[in-house]
């Protein structure tokens, strides 16, 4: 009895002293205790996102990668996982698992060796959320604490799911939504149970024992949680045995991209660190939902890639890279070992020369994949001398070719073909007319060569793609699509430069007087150079200024009239865009909204549109949808056909019939500034058609070509308009172009600016529609925009050419552009505004007495 009380008076004690010291460690730690409570507000650091404007990802930014998921959406048997692994009394305790700690205590005592965790679920939250990782014993009295305030101020599904949002997993993904994107690129749900195991299995050893490291120590785990779920009775024995059985299949899988735009994904980048700050745009969760169109990118990255490899080509093969071998053979084994730093860049694969028939070659890829190239992928593999001359089209393969070389493949869709590394750059950007959207962006021909975006960063010479803005300003000054002006050459030179500069035309052949119609079709230069000494420099700049042009950026000189300016393809669209809408300078913008983590929407665009504001509503007021700048056409067109007495001698009531002017909604109060008429814009426009469809009658031998005609030939559809622009010694060449939906440049060059683009010979047996001679605009960047637009328009509606209220139409002589009385092919009907048609006739006997007649459903020169 004795020695019993005393062991009771001790337990007493000994109970007395640990409750003691338990208060006393409490209200030690007490102060240092963070509030758990911030835990159900808590922000997880999950990536930023970049995304179309039809909600594609387009790339993702941030350290971790995280995919928060809800409790409801973690299939029960990868909960039963990680609760049989880590905590398998986690519904049962309230935040601290005294069995375990008895656990991990009495092996303390017996070894003296921390080798068994204590932790709870709970307590990791704690640890993961609050304290560090470090082995000390006030930092597990925080632990316990936290984890007991936890589980009052938190559900169990409330604990977990941050449990298993939070968990470092291994290869930067955090939770369990993140591991299975990563390891398997599925989504939970679609996970097996080995795979389920196999996340489970990893918070205790993530960068160890993780299956793309470590596949037998990665099998080891995930089998003991098989074991712990078959021992908890969560699977039966032949589930068990099954999911034992079966192999690792975990890779590594990068972030899900399902648009690869990387110039604007960078863009956006860079304007999120710039707003909220690198650590904020990295970590808060934002979701970027840009502009871009991932139907139009992907066909503007496919015509630029296609474009740059045309150019390349007929320039002729700069042979191997380097030679891997001369006698002994490489192995395949050798082969991909020794290609395994070279990169693929869209679409050009690394491959080893090993053997040379006389119409094909042989290759290994470094994957190891062996290919064949027929004749046909290599034929166009002319030597390359210099930008200006190619050798001998080659007759066999070993003209070309040596076994143990080093060069490149790629796959054009059809077949494999020799390839190599371009070495000349392009650019493109599209634009939405109305509001100015950017619907497509390509930097560069590849972003792993070069992150240099050259639509926003690049400052090149515009050349003839500026005359159309030279041409606008004269219309506003009295000028008009008749108007003749002397295309011969210029004997008073422009002095301000310092020498005597006396502008060419390209080519060097002059044909007198010429409508403005056909010198801006045909990209005559004494035309343009006469047309500014007309409107005079300082008005031409201050006129150019109003297309978004930067005044520092214009000389003052005639060479203005010719292109000298360097300006952004951004900023060339962006110009090119007030032909398209009417005369509004819209500003161009990529970002559409930004959302939180949450959803919530914390930025939204409010771009400018092209519009006028409202009138008052009156009972006759058509309705227009504003959303659809160019919707009044088809409401004109069929007012016209419907009537056919508007062919009458007035010019009045056929221009206040064929209004075209749209106008806003009540609540877009972002109008974009008109910057020139919509008169202007139309007759531009009109000449700018002509580009592309020339004009004349073909049969009568007076037709004649805009510099354009390749698209015609391809595009087919009379609603396009463009120019075409090369500068000096073709160092730059442009193509920019639109219909009343969307406006594209493109732009090709080096980037190297003295270097020239040259010129190619012709290719006997060389492909269909081949290229030759200097480039230039239209042969260099314009394949580019055709194959682009053809695409893009496929299966749209082409809208009619509408003419706008103070537009008439007259039916001139071709040769004095005086009006005229006959009809036959000498003559055809222009759009003049209205006070500016001419009033003296031809001398010739009159065949008719209508003069001007209503054409505004018929389309000039076809």
């Amino acid at each position: 009895m004795k020695w019993f009380k005393r062991l009771l008076i001790a337990f007493f004690s000994l109970t007395l002293l640990g409750i003691g010291a338990i208060a006393a460690a409490y209200y030690y730690v007490l102060p240092e205790l963070p509030d758990v409570n911030t835990l159900k507000t808590v922000k997880l650091q999950t990536p930023l996102r970049i995304y179309s404007q039809d909600g594609l990802l387009i790339s993702q930014f941030g350290e971790k990668r995280r995919v928060p998921i809800e409790y409801e959406d973690v299939p029960k048997q990868l909960i039963n996982a990680v609760l049989d692994t880590e905590d398998a009394r986690f519904f049962e305790h309230h935040g601290i698992d005294p069995i375990g700690i008895i656990r991990a205590a009495v092996i303390l005592i017996t070894t003296g060796k921390k080798s068994q965790g204590a932790s709870t679920i709970t307590q990791q939250v704690a640890r993961g959320f609050f304290l560090s990782n470090e082995k000390t014993y006030i930092r597990k009295i925080k632990e316990i604490f936290l984890a007991l305030k936890i589980e009052k101020a938190l559900t169990k599904q409330e604990i977990l799911t941050l449990y298993l949002n939070r968990s470092f997993l291994g290869n930067r993904a955090y939770g369990v939504g993140a591991a299975a994107q990563v390891y398997y690129g599925k989504e939970l749900k679609q996970l097996t149970l080995p795979e389920m195991a196999m996340i489970a299995g990893l918070p205790q050893a993530p960068s160890a024992a993780n299956p793309i490291r470590n596949q037998r120590r990665a099998m080891t785990r995930r089998n003991w949680v098989l074991s712990r779920m078959l021992e908890k009775r969560n699977i039966t024995q032949a589930q068990y045995e099954q999911a034992k059985q079966a192999p690792i299949t975990a890779r590594y899988h990068g972030a899900e991209i399902d648009l690869y735009a990387p110039y604007i994904s960078e863009m956006a980048r860079d304007y999120m660190i710039q707003k909220y700050g690198k650590e904020a745009a990295y970590t808060n969760g934002y979701n970027v939902y840009t502009t871009i169109s991932s139907d139009l990118q992907r066909k503007a990255q496919k015509a630029l890639r296609n474009n740059v490899f045309a150019y390349d080509q007929r320039h002729g093969y700069r042979g191997a890279k380097q030679v891997l071998w001369t006698d002994k053979p490489f192995t395949s084994e050798q082969i991909k070992s020794a290609l395994k730093d070279s990169p693929v860049i869209q679409g050009i694969t690394p491959a080893a020369v090993v053997a040379v028939h006389e119409k094909s070659a042989d290759f290994i890829t470094k994957n190891g994949d062996l290919i064949t190239v027929p004749w046909s992928g290599l034929k166009w593999a002319r030597k390359y001398i210099s930008d200006t001359r190619q050798g001998r089209p080659p007759k066999q393969a070993s003209e070309i070719l040596n076994i143990g070389e080093q060069t490149w493949v790629r796959n054009n869709g059809k077949e494999w073909q020799l390839s190599q590394i371009p070495q000349v750059s392009s650019a493109t950007v599209s634009l939405n007319p109305h509001d100015g959207a950017i619907e497509t962006l390509v930097g560069g021909f590849s972003f792993n060569q070069s992150q240099f975006n050259r639509i926003t960063q690049a400052k090149r010479q515009l050349g003839s793609n500026i005359k159309p803005f030279i041409y606008a300003g004269a219309i506003e000054k009295g000028y008009t699509l008749a108007t003749l002006i002397n295309n011969a050459p210029i004997n008073k030179p422009d002095t301000r430069q310092g020498t005597a500069w006396r502008p060419k035309n390209s080519p060097d052949v002059y044909g007198g007087p010429t409508r403005l119609r056909v010198g801006l079709a045909q990209s005559i230069n004494v035309m343009s150079v006469r047309t500014l000494r007309y409107v005079g420099i300082n008005d031409t700049i201050k006129g150019l200024t109003r297309f978004g042009f930067e005044e520092d950026d214009l000389p003052r000189n005639e060479s203005l009239a010719l292109g000298s300016p360097s300006v952004t393809p951004l900023q060339v669209a962006r110009a090119f865009n007030t032909f398209a809408n009417g005369g509004y300078l819209v500003d161009p913008y990529y970002i559409s909204s930004i959302t939180d983590s949450y959803g919530n929407v914390i930025e939204k665009a409010s771009p400018t549109i092209a519009c006028k504001p409202n009138p008052e509503p009156t009972a006759t007021s058509p309705t227009v949808d504003s959303n659809d700048p160019f919707a009044a056409m088809s409401q004109e067109l069929s007012a016209i056909e419907s009537d056919s007495s508007h062919l009458v001698d007035t010019t009045t009531e056929q221009a206040e019939s064929s209004q075209t002017s749209h106008f806003c909604q009540a609540d877009e109060t972002n109008i974009a500034p008109q910057v020139i008429t919509e008169q202007t814009a139309f007759l531009i426009t009109q000449a700018l058609k002509s580009v592309i469809w020339g004009g004349g009658n073909w049969s009568k031998g007076t037709g004649w070509n805009g510099t354009a005609w390749r698209a015609a030939r391809l595009i087919k559809r009379h609603d396009i308009a463009g120019k075409t622009g090369t500068t000096n010694e073709s160092r730059d060449t442009w193509f920019s172009g639109f219909n009343p939906t969307i406006t594209s440049t493109f732009w090709v060059g080096f980037d190297d600016h003295n270097r020239q683009l040259g010129r190619t010979g012709w290719l006997a047996d060389g492909p269909e529609g081949q290229i030759s001679g200097a480039e230039a605009g239209a042969k260099t960047a314009g394949p580019g925009w055709n194959h682009f637009i053809n695409e893009a328009l496929k299966g749209t509606k082409e809208y009619p050419s509408i003419p706008p209220q103070g537009i008439v139409s007259a039916r001139i002589d071709l040769t004095t552009g005086k009006l005229t009385r006959k009809t036959d092919y000498t003559t055809s009907f222009e759009y003049f505004v209205d006070g500016t048609q001419p009033t003296e006739y031809t001398n010739e006997a009159p065949e008719t007495d209508e003069i001007f007649i209503d054409n505004s459903d018929e389309d000039l020169f076809q």
